[in-house]
């Protein structure tokens, strides 16, 4: 089987297709379709994919994707110089994927808690969400958690990482965005490869979103229009989720009181809608620009905002620890991965502790020697 694979795929990946069908050869019937589409995806991303370098040396390479990708080039070379990231293989192929999204994820929680149902996986640990190739999958699989009870969440992922296993190609679906959110996902994905802890997930997000504004505002350098225009960015990202962690924390604690649950399912929709209506009022402040009424006016419910905390619940305590370490991004690397050595509840203490001005304690100040 292997033997006639698209001569696109190398010996590497051809080693990779081995272990994912090992994979589902050993894992339970109820997994067997899940995995075989996991498969499907991948292979479907390695056919299509060809070089860069090859691409940018065609003549006729329409001139907007010549420059994309010549960004890439460009940022992959200075998150290996500046921020010390992997420089290996990957970003170094093409693949256009044709559509808009690689991957949907699907998150779930109860109805009256914010804990995300975990899926989970070999090699990966568990995760708080379950992802798919197939947009209509992702969907179905939602619907069925929904018919358990469950509130649930698809969200269109253009960018995803292997981890440093295999040679991630760039898609398509990143080169739709303008310059700075496309340096930004890829310095994303490589702290990806830099770092990951298996079985948590708002840990790794959270590190790799720290690692990326940190990486864009080197990247933006002395320009100071765009660095103006970032820091607007940031703000305004900064209070719309402060604001969702306002209510995060409000709907917390009506699911945790002794309460019935018919009085906590009317607490949870007037909340919902005091959370719109006080959207509505932030970002009349901004000047027209309405750039997160997509996610408040669609499928507003517990598991959305729990995908929100896995993404930033943490990057305010990793940039602290960036700060300790003085930008030093060795430094930093080493410090994260000791405390992603510790056992869960050390590590969040640690993390909070010396993500923050105050003195840490000892066992936790002794990771930064």
């Amino acid at each position: 089987m292997l033997a006639s694979l698209s001569p696109n795929i190398n010996s590497v990946q051809r080693a990779a297709i081995a272990g994912l069908l090992l994979v589902i050869a050993l894992s339970g019937c109820a997994s067997l379709d899940y995995y075989r589409q996991a498969v499907a995806g991948q292979f479907q991303i390695w056919q299509r994919q060809r070089s860069i370098d090859a691409l940018l040396a065609q003549p006729d390479l329409p001139a907007p994707l010549h420059a994309k990708l010549e960004l890439v080039v460009r940022a992959r070379r200075f998150a290996a110089a500046h921020l010390a990231l992997p420089d290996r293989g990957s970003y170094r192929q093409y693949a256009d994927v044709g559509r808009d999204y690689v991957v949907w994820n699907v998150f779930a929680t109860p109805e009256l808690s914010l804990s995300a149902h975990p899926s989970c996986y070999p090699l990966l640990g568990c995760l708080d969400y379950r992802g798919f190739f197939s947009q209509a999958r992702a969907r179905l699989h939602a619907a069925t958690l929904q018919i358990r009870g469950y509130d649930t969440f698809v969200g269109g992922v253009a960018a995803y990482s292997t981890l440093g296993w295999l040679n991630d190609p760039l898609l398509n679906t990143v080169l739709r965005w303008d310059e700075r959110r496309i340096v930004d996902t890829l310095f994303h994905e490589l702290a990806h490869q830099q770092l990951y802890i298996a079985g948590d997930t708002t840990f790794n997000e959270s590190f790799a979103m720290a690692v990326a504004q940190a990486g864009i505002a080197l990247w933006l350098g002395e320009d100071r229009a765009a660095q103006q225009r970032y820091q607007v960015e940031r703000a305004r990202e900064a209070a719309f989720i402060d604001l969702v962690q306002v209510y995060r924390k409000r709907l917390e604690t009506v699911f945790a009181s002794a309460l019935p649950d018919a009085q906590k399912r009317l607490a949870k929709a007037h909340l919902y809608d005091e959370l719109r209506a006080h959207y509505a009022e932030l970002k009349a402040g901004w000047g027209g620009d309405n750039a997160y009424d997509g996610w408040m006016n669609t499928d507003l419910n517990n598991a959305k905002l729990s995908s929100l905390a896995t993404y930033h619940d943490d990057v305010a305590a990793f940039s602290g620890v960036l700060e300790r370490c003085e930008h030093n991004f060795p430094r930093f690397y080493r410090v994260i991965k000791r405390l992603g050595s510790l056992a869960t509840p050390m590590r969040r203490q640690c993390l909070a502790q010396l993500g923050s001005a105050v003195a840490a304690q000892p066992h936790c100040a002794a990771l930064l020697r």
